[in-house]
């Protein structure tokens, strides 16, 4: 073959095809340059653009990043895929049925703009394209409007009857008014009516229910990809009928929908309702250009190997008989003739050999732009590219921040390297004007690098890596995590509270007071014989969740009685002693010297490189905590505290190799035979290329093995020694213990907790726990006890799909098999011994096929290991047991939890429960079965909502489950759960306990009549608030509220800037003014300025009795500019304002600060 030379061309100038013959390959799209080609292709092509990708990731990553080179009037469509399995018992979720169906409708009508899907969801076979045309009808006000026809319509068309209308494909009727959530709508609609007449139509938004804004008209999609009127239903059963062999009243799913039901997984019966079905081509354009990605024709082969499998598997239940493949999917070869029809690009990220029809752009590679703060010039490699890029080649450069509040971050890190970009508003923008150097918010990873014309696009991720931040895709999901978690643990009207200085009284809610220059929010505190307080939001820091008795009773304080007094008092003595005791192991600890361990640092980083997966911010952060506790003079005692499968093991790991590096033994400590032969075999994996001797001590070895074992580690022949409590029986001895690691310290017994304890003095010690320890807990024990969390969950982890269902022989049976059949294995969790057996004799009939084990805690020892172990090597593939699972080994190839009550469960366990699931790349599943929907109590139906909807990873954690976190504490401080803990509260403990420990450190008694952290009063006389407007949900004001006053120091201000920023906009005066006054206190703070106090004519600083100001600045000020600063007695500071503007106010305080530092 001859190779054509070719000059390669731009993205900012594809190629454009322009007849089905005039087919096109495109090479060398590197990075997000193939979204940039493509957004430029659609605005120049003579119709639509689909691109095919071979799986549902790129398509997703395309759908977000082609808005942003996209012209905004450019549409672009996504076709979701179902995410079920091919014959599942599950339907799609409402949301993704909702944006196929608009994709649909919207298909026909497409003139021009961008189509994304990937190749396993265009092989579905698709309602013919008149069921949308039928089954769609536009709603007007002015219109007549039935109620009882238009009922059954809505019914037809699919959509649910609810009380209150929360998703897409429901309706609820209230009189005159309907709510109906249309398919493909971003809001529900209020529809309201006079007799038989739309007289409004409003958008409403489905958390707070209030109405959004007026609209003339709302279109309403079919609710299903299937149609339920009457016509429909007797086609489906005279189509099953002929179909199917047996009597098809057995088969449920005919049932329901004779029955006018939507049954669960009735989208692979979808033949049976029309004569005959289409493909997502017939719903295209003639002028669509099929852009076509790599690998489709492999990926097509295993997708119909699986879809094979499955029929096979599961064709044999006559209550459920299946279509054959064919009826429901396209081969390849189908495919490739539908895309014969229309003109095709192929798209590849490598170089091809160049002849007619193909050709290479002009894109590069970047160099590793990566910003090291170890290295002495972090910032070297980006100023060397920028010079490169805009000087040398006088190209220019585009950066690109996540939102809108990191992009003022970067902004300011930028000025640092003396870069000061210039902030546009988008692409086009920037590719409009001559910015040489510009900043905008993308949502892209890879960057762009064009050699002609020089220009590059940079990703924040390429600056500060991937593992700065967790995305939270935008369509993903609707409802707000964070609000759920409020829902349950925050603040309501009526909730009890505890104020440092009046004790327990009950929150009534924000009350904005107007005084005649400003607004600001306070908090409304009702104590006995309804008294009532008025709390400043920049106060909340006096305010913490009263934890204790139940809500409706908690004892009201008496505002003025000596009754809090006493509380108080019983409880201070209780917590001086408690911090005496820690701070007496404190002063042990820092008198006893450890081995001084040095860091090689070439062999350590070989071994840290190693690492197969990508380090996660905090399990880096607790790698250098323990480099840095080896390498001094005193021995480590460190808690790694974090959730299930995040990655503690390998920091043990990483101070094992340091250790065995120093010449220095290493003991692993775990509770159960299984964990340690876990251990064992991860160790040996890890330390593989290292020459490194590793051996397990346990019941597993024969007498001679373990003899053997122990006289060798004696000699120093063995390095590393994994065992359980047998490990610290006397006859164990070690030539020279260095790091003894302890894995989940509160499952050993007195006896062995004791000998840990002795073993503290002179041996570095680090225990590894999952129990949840507040992160407060770690600012009050600094130094005493070092604590690391790791909350940040492995990159690749897939979170874990929950569903929540009534008890179902069906859907268990589904659940095993769906996971069985990939290879995997289940757990099947029934906490009751007493009926444990007789369930797993019912699973046996459910689904015979399954090799079956049962372990609980009332088994011998010897034989749970066993089961466990026969598990964990495979022989088995469903466990039917108790919540003895809930910390346990690893089993990466067990995705799949169906927990039996679920009900019954704390939201706490259930998290932990679920976080068995999950642990390799596999999408995992939780399966949470109750009794019945309408038995369940109000409490146990928030609990599973929020589980099911929070399968984010790492939420365990952030949902700070107060049981579990009370448990922990004990557990850290070595006390148990105190009546002092519930009787203040949780976080008031600590913060007293903070007090004493660091006043007893000083060397004083701990003052606890003074305020913790007491803040300096800001009066700026301006309104100071999140006005209601741009913050409009009350519970998220106080939150926010609460967090502002916390802040510690700017970069928590500025964060929180951001966040605002991000999630409402742009700040309002009012707001800004509200985040600079809480900057002020803290500067106050420093300075030793009480309060600051601005009038419409003067400002005042009330100064503490040794303020930290510059005297002689003051003196001189007073001197130079009597007429405009004066002292006010021995502690104030009057000075004259010269422009009453809020700005001006504060422009004039951050002067006068400057001048006294």
């Amino acid at each position: 073959m001859i190779k054509v030379e070719m000059t390669p061309i731009s993205p900012l100038q594809p190629p454009i095809p322009r007849s089905i013959d005039n087919r096109l390959q495109w090479g060398n799209l590197k990075g997000d340059s193939v979204s940039l080609a493509i957004s430029t292709l659609a605005e120049k092509n003579q119709g639509p653009l689909l691109l095919i990708t071979p799986d549902v990731h790129s398509a997703n990553y395309l759908h977000r990043s082609l808005p942003f080179f996209s012209s905004a009037d450019t549409p672009i469509l996504h076709f979701p895929d179902w995410e079920t399995l091919p014959y599942d018992y599950f339907s799609p979720h409402e949301d993704i049925i909702s944006e196929r169906l608009l994709t649909l409708y919207r298909l026909p009508r497409l003139s021009s703009g961008i189509i994304i899907s990937a190749l396993p969801t265009l092989l579905q076979r698709l309602p013919p394209a008149d069921h949308l045309e039928k089954n769609t009808f536009i709603l007007s006000v002015g219109e007549k409007f039935s109620l009882q026809e238009n009922r059954e319509r809505l019914i037809s068309a699919g959509y649910r009857s609810v009380q209150q209308v929360m998703e897409h494909g429901e309706y609820a009727q209230r009189g005159s008014i309907i709510d109906i959530y249309p398919m493909g709508s971003p809001l529900p609609y209020r529809i309201e009516l006079f007799d038989d007449e739309v007289t409004s139509i409003r958008s409403f938004d489905p958390e707070s229910q209030r109405s959004v804004e007026k609209i003339e008209s709302v279109r309403l999609l079919p609710a299903r990809e299937y149609p339920l009127t009457k016509e429909a239903i007797t086609h489906f059963r005279q189509s099953w009928r002929a179909k199917f062999l047996g009597n098809p009243q057995e088969a449920p799913i005919y049932q329901q929908i004779s029955e006018g039901e939507a049954a669960a997984g009735i989208e692979y019966y979808l033949p049976l309702f029309f004569e005959t079905t289409q493909t997502f081509f017939s719903y295209l354009p003639k002028n669509t250009t099929v852009i076509l990605f790599e690998k489709l024709e492999t990926v097509a082969h295993q997708f119909w190997q699986e879809v094979e499998h499955r029929y096979e598997q599961l064709r044999h239940d006559l209550t459920r008989p299946l279509c054959p493949p064919s009826e429901l999917f396209l081969s390849f070869e189908q495919l490739r003739i539908e895309i014969k029809n229309h003109t095709q690009i192929k798209i590849s990220d490598a170089p091809i050999i160049e002849k007619t029809g193909q050709v290479n752009f002009a894109t590069e590679n970047f160099p590793p732009l990566l910003i090291d703060h170890k290295a002495s010039q972090p910032f070297a490699r980006l100023k060397n590219f920028l010079h490169e890029i805009t000087a040398i080649q006088g190209g220019r450069v585009l950066f690109c921040a996540e939102t809108a509040g990191r992009r003022e971050t970067l902004l300011e890190f930028l000025k640092e390297i003396d870069t000061t970009p210039q902030a546009v508003k988008n692409w086009r923008t920037f590719l409009a004007e001559n910015t040489r150097v510009g900043l905008t918010i993308a949502p892209l990873d890879k960057g762009v690098l064009l050699s002609s014309p020089p220009l590059a696009i940079i990703s924040e991720s390429q600056l500060f890596g991937e593992q700065i931040r967790q995305r939270r895709l935008e369509k993903e999901r609707k409802i707000d995590p964070n609000l759920l978690i409020r829902n349950l643990t925050e603040l309501h009207i009526g909730d009890p509270v505890v104020h440092i200085q009046h004790g327990v009284g009950r929150y009534l809610g924000l009350q904005t007071i107007k005084t005649s220059d400003q607004e600001a929010e306070y908090l409304t505190l009702q104590y006995a014989d309804n008294d009532k307080i008025y709390v400043p939001v920049s106060s909340l820091y006096l305010i913490s969740r009263y934890a204790g008795a139940d809500a409706s009773h908690a004892p009201l304080q008496k505002l003025g009685s000596k009754q809090w007094e006493k509380i108080k008092e019983k409880t201070q003595k209780h917590i001086r002693d408690v911090a005496a005791e820690l701070l007496d192991i404190y002063s042990r600890r820092q008198a006893a010297t450890g081995f001084t361990f040095s860091i090689p640092e070439k062999e350590y980083s070989l071994f840290r490189q190693a690492f197969p997966f990508e380090e996660t911010p905090d399990q880096s952060a607790a790698i250098n905590d323990v480099i840095v506790d080896m390498s001094s003079k005193r021995s480590m005692d460190r808690l790694i505290c974090g959730d299930v499968g995040f990655g503690k093991t390998e920091v043990a790991m990483q101070a094992a190799f340091i250790a065995v590096q120093n010449n220095k033994q290493v003991a692993v400590l775990v509770p159960t035979t299984l964990l340690a032969e876990q251990h064992f075999y991860n160790f040996q994996d890890r330390f593989a290329d290292w020459p490194v001797r590793i051996a397990a001590i346990s019941r597993l070895r024969t007498q001679k093995q373990r003899q053997q074992i122990t006289q060798e580690l004696a000699e120093g022949k063995i390095d590393i020694i994994i065992g359980t409590h047998k490990l610290l029986s006397k006859d164990i001895r070690f030539k020279d213990l260095g790091l003894l690691i302890v894995d989940e310290e509160h499952r050993f017994g007195v006896t062995q907790k004791e000998r840990i304890k002795s073993l503290r003095a002179h041996v570095d010690i680090l225990t590894l726990t999952a129990t949840p320890i507040p992160r407060t807990l770690n600012m009050s024990l600094s130094g005493i006890r070092d604590l690391s969390l790791i909350t940040t969950p492995p990159a690749k982890r897939l979170s874990v799909k929950t569903f929540v269902h009534d008890y179902s022989h069906v859907l268990i049976r589904e659940a095993i098999l769906r996971e069985n059949l990939r290879g995997g294995q289940v757990y099947f969790l029934h906490n009751d011994v007493a009926t444990l057996a007789a369930t797993a004799e019912k699973l046996r009939t459910i689904i015979p096929e399954a090799r079956l084990a049962i372990a609980h805690g009332q088994m011998r020892e010897r034989d749970l290991e066993r089961v466990m172990s026969d598990f964990y090597h495979q022989k088995y593939n469903l466990l039917v047991c108790t919540t003895i699972i809930e910390s346990g080994i690893d089993i990466p190839t067990a995705n799949t939890i169906i927990i039996n009550r679920a009900d019954r469960f704390g939201l706490a366990q259930l998290h932990q429960l679920r976080g068995r699931v999950g642990r390799s790349h596999h999408q995992a599943y939780a399966y949470l079965l109750i009794p019945d929907q309408e038995a369940l109590t109000a409490d146990a139906e928030k609990r599973l909502s929020a589980i099911s909807q929070l399968d984010d990873l790492g939420v365990g954690f952030n949902l700070a489950t107060h049981d579990l976190e009370i448990r922990g504490a004990g557990e850290l401080l070595g006390v148990e759960q105190s009546g002092q803990i519930h009787d203040i509260g949780f976080s008031l403990y600590l913060e007293l306990l903070e007090e004493a420990v660091s006043a007893l450190k000083a060397g004083r008694e701990p003052q606890f009549e003074k305020p913790l952290h007491a803040a300096s009063e800001i009066d700026l006389g301006i309104t100071t608030l999140l006005p209601e407007d741009y913050v409009p949900d009350v519970n998220a004001r106080l939150i926010l509220y609460k967090r502002l006053a916390n802040c510690k120091n700017k970069r928590e201000i500025q964060a929180l800037k951001e966040e605002l920023i991000d999630r409402f906009g742009p700040l309002p005066p009012a707001a800004q003014h509200l985040l600079q006054s809480a900057e002020l206190r803290l500067i106050a703070n420093e300075l030793g300025i009480q309060k600051i106090n601005i009038g419409p004519k003067y400002g005042y600083f009330h100064f503490d009795k040794k303020p930290a100001i510059d005297l002689t600045k003051l003196i001189k000020l007073i001197q130079t500019q009597p007429q405009r600063y004066q002292l006010q007695g021995d502690e104030s500071l009057r000075f004259i304002l010269s422009n009453p503007t809020p700005q001006s106010k504060l422009e004039t305080i951050y002067e006068l600060i400057k001048n006294l530092k």
